[in-house]
């Protein structure tokens, strides 16, 4: 499985196609490569903070998982909401709204999800109060990665160790797949 997002599937189902025809002309009936797989969450993809379709950071409408408390409360109080929406008083629309795209996705709190779309809908709730909760929920959910972040930066040799054991993991690994593919081919120095 391959963690992608939605707009990636295409990119991946490229990749399977060349190893579908490999398999087919080198296999004789047995996979020598592995087909891989898309693996999407319940939302495989994220509209922009602007309410594009993306997000996208050429475009600049992205929350950075580096990005400081700060940084993302600033990012979520300029995000696009309904925009029909001049007043609080003024009932909302919560499909489409990126804001609750969002919190959707990251706010644990479904019951405060809940009420709030609730409120949204009958204009008894202000886009300042929505965009602060959800502020909120994004921090929590980035605050460990932060934290996991900032400790491996600060044992700058740790993470130079990880990144060798992953790439001799990974050496083994490809060794392995460009052995079957060099016997699969008859092309094998050994």
């Amino acid at each position: 499985f391959v963690p992608v997002g939605d707009d990636q599937v295409a990119h991946l189902e490229l990749a399977r196609e060349v190893v579908r025809r490999f398999n087919n002309v080198f296999g004789a009936g047995t996979d020598i490569l592995v087909e891989p797989q898309p693996l999407l969450t319940g939302f495989a993809r994220l509209p922009g903070l602007d309410g594009d379709k993306k997000m996208s950071k050429s475009l600049g409408n992205t929350i950075h998982l580096s990005d400081s408390p700060d940084e993302v409360k600033k990012k979520v109080m300029r995000m696009y909401t309904d925009p029909k929406r001049v007043r609080a008083d003024i009932p909302g629309t919560v499909e489409g709204n990126p804001v609750f795209t969002y919190h959707d996705a990251f706010n644990t709190d479904r019951e405060e999800v809940e009420d709030l779309k609730g409120r949204y809908r009958a204009g008894k709730v202000g886009d300042v109060e929505v965009k602060t909760k959800l502020a909120r929920a994004l921090n929590a959910r980035l605050d460990p990665i932060r934290e996991r972040r900032a400790a491996l930066l600060a044992k700058p040799d740790r993470l130079k160790e990880i990144l060798e054991a992953g790439s001799t993991r990974a050496r083994a690994v490809a060794a392995q797949t460009m052995a079957r593919v060099r016997d699969a081919m008859r092309i094998s120095y050994r």
